[in-house]
């Protein structure tokens, strides 16, 4: 054999893809090893064969007589030709065929040289992510809120009707554009930039992401956005499935609400300043045994006050911030219950914590006790300094009020006709599901911590006042 037939026998049988060598008649003059594996056959079988009797005939397929006998003839070569059949032997297969003439010095008849690339699988995928495709724009489609499906470069790869609707456009000027293109560029806001361009690379989804602006067509309106990153198993491109939701309807009765709730809290608080105003006319006239009782009922009247007022300036759904309701009390006490001409000093070193409305009343009334007592015992000499804390320890909330008074022994603490004041410490503290985690009284004053959950746990009903 000839070296140059040598190496060509070597190439054919390194090629990955089945070859097989045709004579002008068709006949099977060689193959290599690929095709034999593929097609399950053997060179016994298959050389000096006609091709259209190879395998029981399996290769008499009409696309490839086709080729064979009316393409090739007036072609030198032929790429990308597919075909399709069941072959007994292998089940339904689909093959991409190359062909190419071969011509030696002084042969005029040729060879022709089959390359036959198995594509089944290839197709079989290309057809079932059609299939998936086409099923999950019928799901856009279904879908009432606006939603599109991007590339990892922001670009648009379809989207629901309902988008398509809202900004009066087709599939086909959508496609391939970025969502901030759109229209009259009317999605170009900050918000929308920062959740394309910060979030949604990150691989995680995004839930309840809300944007609100003003819209050349639409006016003003709120969306929440969810996204998040879809893939097909195996294939590492993903895409990411961003929905918008209209919420400005819900948005404005939230708001609505919200301000009903203000104004509500309002007029409490202007009920309750008008009853601590009440108390502190009929002080004015009581006998002065009666004082310090009224004068003790004024201040947690002004405490409620201080809160309902709070809550009628915030927006924050109802929460109440302690360092806020802390500074109302101090200064309700400070102007009522000391007096301008006061030497006894009230101060507040509260971290920004927040807590539900309902336990906010017996927090402000616990700490309107504590500092009433402390006021009441501790400075004798009519001068000193209290101060109000609030600090998170852990899931907890832990309040102090400290003073640096005279301190109280736990022997002249028993005497003392205020034991009153501490029963309502005591029923405070539980209705804020807390516990008294120190108290300390020296020389140079005293200290009470008291600590509570920080989110609101479901009890049984709250324990009324000691009569």
């Amino acid at each position: 054999m000839p070296v140059s037939d040598i190496a060509a026998a070597e190439i054919v049988e390194t090629v990955p893809s089945a070859l097989i060598v045709l004579d002008r008649n068709l006949i099977i003059t060689s193959a290599n090893r690929a095709f034999y594996q593929t097609f399950r056959t053997n060179a016994a079988e298959t050389e000096g064969c006609l091709i259209y009797n190879l395998g029981n005939r399996q290769w008499d397929i009409p696309a490839l007589r086709t080729l064979l006998e009316s393409v090739i003839p007036h072609r030198a070569s032929v790429e990308g030709f597919e075909v399709e059949h069941d072959f007994p032997t292998i089940g339904t297969r689909t093959m991409l065929v190359n062909a190419r003439k071969i011509f030696r010095a002084g042969d005029h008849d040729g060879f022709i040289l089959l390359a036959i690339e198995d594509v089944s699988e290839e197709r079989a995928a290309r057809k079932e992510s059609t299939r998936n495709w086409l099923l999950t724009k019928s799901i856009v489609d279904t879908i009432r809120d606006p939603l599109v499906v991007l590339e990892n470069d922001m670009t648009i790869v379809t989207a629901s009707k309902a988008f398509l609707t809202i900004f009066g456009i087709t599939q086909a000027e959508a496609y391939g554009r970025r969502v901030s293109e759109l229209g009259q560029h009317q999605w170009d806001v900050p918000a929308l930039r920062h959740l394309m361009e910060k979030v949604l690379p990150e691989d995680k989804p995004i839930e309840n992401f809300e944007i609100e602006d003003n819209f050349p067509v639409l006016g003003r309106r709120v969306f929440n956005l969810n996204a998040r990153k879809i893939s097909q198993p195996g294939n590492h491109a993903h895409r990411i499935l961003l929905v918008f939701e209209d919420i400005t309807d819900r948005k404005q009765r939230e708001r609505d609400a919200q301000m009903l709730t203000n104004e509500i809290s309002h007029r409490i608080k202007n009920n309750l300043q008008i009853v601590v105003g009440l108390i502190a006319y009929e002080i004015k006239w009581a006998v002065a045994a009666s004082v310090p009782g009224l004068k003790a009922m004024q201040a947690r009247i002004g405490a409620i006050a201080d809160l309902y007022g709070l809550l009628s300036h915030t927006s924050r759904g109802g929460a109440v911030a302690l360092d806020a309701y802390l500074q109302e009390i101090a200064k309700s006490m400070s102007a009522g219950l000391l007096g301008v001409q006061s030497g006894i000093a009230i101060s507040v070193n509260a971290a920004p914590i927040e807590i539900d409305p309902d336990r906010a009343v017996p927090f402000g009334l616990l700490v309107n006790e504590l500092a009433t007592n402390a006021i009441k015992h501790a400075f004798p000499a009519g001068k000193g300094h209290l101060t109000l804390s609030v600090e998170k320890i852990g899931t907890e909330i832990e309040l102090t009020v400290a003073d640096d008074g005279i301190g109280i022994k736990d022997s002249v603490a028993a005497k003392l006709p205020e034991k009153r004041g501490s029963d309502y410490v005591a029923i405070f503290v539980r209705q804020l599901g807390g516990t008294i985690v120190k108290t300390s009284s020296e020389g140079n004053g005293t200290v009470m911590k008291i600590r509570f959950p920080l989110l609101l746990i479901p009890s049984g009903d709250a324990e009324p006042l000691a009569a």
